[in-house]
């Protein structure tokens, strides 16, 4: 829910990791393969942020042959817990992703096409938020919509305690929306809002006539077997959780339950850095939407940075370039790159150090800015590396 990223240039030490167990980091490393010096600038970012205090980092990298995952820091801030490659956190906007597979599969299956006008299908969409003007499934799922976003309601000020504590149903975020202006000015241009999202889960329960997260399960998550998946509401009694945590007039929240975003087909997934990669080499091998979507899907709208459903990567990796999707919830990042053919990917989590909301100091949002781009400049150098790219 906020600052998207830039990929940077940024060269490190190559590192050498085989080890199976890194007492120094309190994580846990593990490879199918000889870890290439590839991994030495994920290795040494992760390490930098543990460093400056954030509380744990994830990683994993695949390539043809082989993988290798490691993890920083800790799982709690109470119990101390070493962090795990396979512990599961919330990954926020990466869910929409996911989405976009599953509207795509709705364009697949001839239910609708991606220039027809959602207005009179997506349940409240005129009465709710009263759009300018037809609003096509392509301009949701490129972010050109113009649609205003639900956060600024939902969220409230400077307390968002009240707001995390409560579930918030696609139905009610579409409600929320409809309280911003949406200029006509605004359609056609890129510009980042959630709210895009939720009318396409909204879009999707509508035309499979059952809700998205058994639309997501039975059309990604099943079939991939990702099995540390879900969009159900986390169990915090369980051990393999990242947790997270944000500051409130200088009071540290654990603000790691996830019932706001439960079922949200824009930021409700729950996953690890693992699945996360399944997913990115099924998505661009091919394997869950017709070859004429998946075109369409990364093409996108013109030289707009979002294609649809998944950032353009810059250039690199292979011929076609590479992608890129990252979900920032503000107490948890996870940022993942691909190759255009699935062939390479690396996924990473972190979970900075506790930061104030934007309503109390917008200073936190440049932090985590930041945080994004040195995590994309690390994955890209990576997977270029592996790749073979300069």
């Amino acid at each position: 829910m906020a600052p998207r990223p830039r990929a940077a240039g940024l060269l490190l030490l190559a590192l050498l990791l085989t080890a199976c167990q890194d007492s120094g980091t309190g994580g846990s490393t593990s490879s199918t393969a000889t870890s290439p010096s590839a991994v030495g600038p994920l290795d040494e970012q992760a390490r930098l942020f543990i460093d400056s205090g954030a509380v744990s980092a994830v990683v994993e990298v695949k390539w043809p042959g082989g993988t290798w995952s490691h993890a920083y820091g800790v799982r709690t801030l109470d119990t101390h817990d070493p962090a795990q490659a396979g512990d599961r956190v919330s990954v926020g906007t990466i869910t929409e992703t996911l989405t976009a597979v599953t509207v795509l599969k709705l364009v697949d299956d001839r239910l609708i096409g991606l220039d027809d006008p959602v207005n009179n299908v997506v349940p409240g969409f005129e009465s709710e938020l009263h759009p300018p003007g037809p609003i096509t499934v392509r301009e949701l799922l490129s972010q050109t919509s113009g649609i205003p976003s639900y956060v600024p309601a939902s969220i409230g000020g400077v307390d968002f305690r009240p707001a995390l504590s409560q579930p918030l149903p696609l139905e009610q975020a579409l409600r929320d929306a409809g309280g911003q202006p949406w200029p006509a000015s605004s359609v056609g241009a890129y510009q980042w809002s959630e709210t895009n999202y939720i009318a396409l889960g909204l879009l999707v329960q509508a035309l499979r006539k059952k809700p998205f997260p058994d639309v997501l399960n039975e059309e990604v998550i099943a079939p991939l077997g990702l099995a540390h998946t879900s969009m159900a509401q986390l169990d915090l009694t369980q051990k393999d959780i990242l947790h997270g945590y944000m500051t409130l007039h200088g009071q540290r929240i654990d603000t790691t339950d996830n019932i706001h975003s439960v079922g949200s087909s824009s930021e409700g997934l729950t996953s690890t850095t693992a699945d996360v990669n399944t997913f990115l080499a099924a998505l661009f091998g091919g394997r869950l939407t017709s070859p004429s979507s998946l075109a369409q899907m990364e093409k996108g709208v013109g030289p707009a940075p979002y294609a649809l459903g998944i950032a353009k990567g810059p250039p690199g990796c292979t011929a076609s370039g590479s992608f890129h999707t990252v979900g920032n919830q503000g107490d948890a990042i996870t940022a993942a790159v691909s190759s255009s053919d699935g062939r390479y990917t690396a996924t990473m989590t972190v979970m900075p150090q506790p930061l104030p909301g934007t309503a109390e100091d917008p200073s936190g949002d440049r932090q985590r800015a930041t945080i994004i781009e040195q995590m994309f400049s690390a994955l890209g150098e990576a997977l270029n590396s592996l790749c073979g790219s300069p």
